[in-house]
């Protein structure tokens, strides 16, 4: 079996089932291509594995599940205890990483900024115009339907 950063396709058994978990290769080798194409090396990464907490039972209070990398060069850190796995842990903690020294050196705004600034934007308090004008429409709206509510009155009035 392969053994990359991720412990590619290891196999294990569950009530005498046997099934592949971790990374699957191509996605292994897609973020070690993108790795190369900022300019990362392993050598610049110190990786260190901790205790987890919460979620995972005996596994995860036994073992070091938890994955803490810091990329020396820049100085960024991640941690992740997403899963129970530290394979996949691993996995997961470069790719943060990995995207998050693209955001460094392109400036590309992530998705999450985009989501907190649209949340933002919805809670921001309207101007006073944009209120005015807003409850004029619903008042011209109201008016419209108390017109449909009379003429239906007046419909079920004359048999």
């Amino acid at each position: 079996m392969s053994q990359g950063f991720a412990g590619s396709f290891s196999r294990k058994t569950r009530a005498g089932i046997e099934f592949l978990s971790m990374v699957s290769i191509g996605k292994e080798s897609a973020l070690r291509d993108k790795m190369r194409h900022l300019g990362i090396a392993e050598s610049d990464i110190q990786e260190s594995f901790i205790a987890s907490s919460g979620k995972g039972g005996q596994n995860v209070n036994k073992t070091a599940t938890c994955v803490y990398l810091k990329h020396v060069p820049t100085g960024i850190e991640v941690k992740c205890q997403q899963d129970r796995s530290q394979a996949l842990n691993r996995f997961l903690a470069r790719r943060i990483l990995v995207d998050k020294i693209e955001r460094l050196k392109f400036g590309i705004q992530s998705a999450e900024i985009a989501k907190r600034e649209k949340i933002r934007r919805t809670k921001r308090r309207r101007s006073k115009r944009a209120k005015d004008k807003m409850l004029a429409a619903k008042h011209h709206h109201s008016q419209i339907k108390e017109l449909r509510k009379s003429s239906c009155d007046f419909a079920q009035d004359s048999p």
